[in-house]
C-alpha cells in the first residue's frame, strides 16, 4: 500500500510539474503565461462562453480564469460579446488575435500529445484514461473538505 501511494502521488506530482512546464514553455514564445493555455484552448473549441462556463468545463479556479481573461481581453486576444452586465457573466469570445494563437496552440498540444505518447497504444491509452477518470470521480471526497 505504501509502495502503491508513493507512485501514485509522485507520478502524479512529477506529471503536473512537467505539464505546467511545458505550457509555461510554451506559450513564452507568445508572450503569455500557462493560465492563459485553458482560455483559448476552451473558447476555440467550444465557442463563446462566460468565465463561470469556462471555470466549469476546465475545472480552473474562478479568480485565475478571472485574470487570464482580463489579460487576454486586455490585449486584444478576446472581446466581451455583450457590454452590459457582470464581467463574470458576461460571453466572450476569441478575436482574430485569439483565434490565431489558439490554433497555434493547437498544434503545441498535439505536438506535446504526441511526444507524451510515444510507446502508448490506442487500447492501452483508452484504459489508462478510464481508470484516470474513475480515480477522479472517486477523489471527489475532496468535496467534503470544501464543505467544512
Amino acid at each position: 500500500m505504501q509502495k502503491r501511494f508513493r507512485t501514485f502521488t509522485l507520478l502524479n506530482a512529477q506529471i503536473s510539474r512537467c505539464l505546467r512546464r511545458i505550457k509555461t514553455e510554451e506559450m513564452a514564445d507568445m508572450e503569455l503565461k500557462s493560465g492563459h493555455v485553458s482560455c483559448l484552448h476552451y473558447l476555440h473549441k467550444t465557442g463563446p462562453m462566460t468565465a463561470k462556463e469556462l471555470c466549469e468545463l476546465c475545472e480552473e479556479d474562478k479568480a485565475n480564469i478571472s485574470r487570464s481573461m482580463e489579460y487576454l481581453e486586455k490585449n486584444g486576444y478576446l472581446s466581451s460579446i455583450q457590454e452590459t452586465g457582470r464581467c463574470y457573466k458576461r460571453r466572450y469570445r476569441l478575436t482574430e488575435k485569439g483565434m490565431e494563437a489558439a490554433e497555434l496552440l493547437d498544434e503545441k498540444i498535439g505536438r506535446v500529445l504526441t511526444i507524451a505518447g510515444e510507446g502508448v497504444n490506442d487500447a492501452d491509452r483508452a484504459v489508462m484514461y478510464a481508470c484516470l477518470t474513475k480515480i477522479g470521480a472517486n477523489l471527489r471526497i475532496c468535496d467534503e473538505y470544501d464543505a467544512k
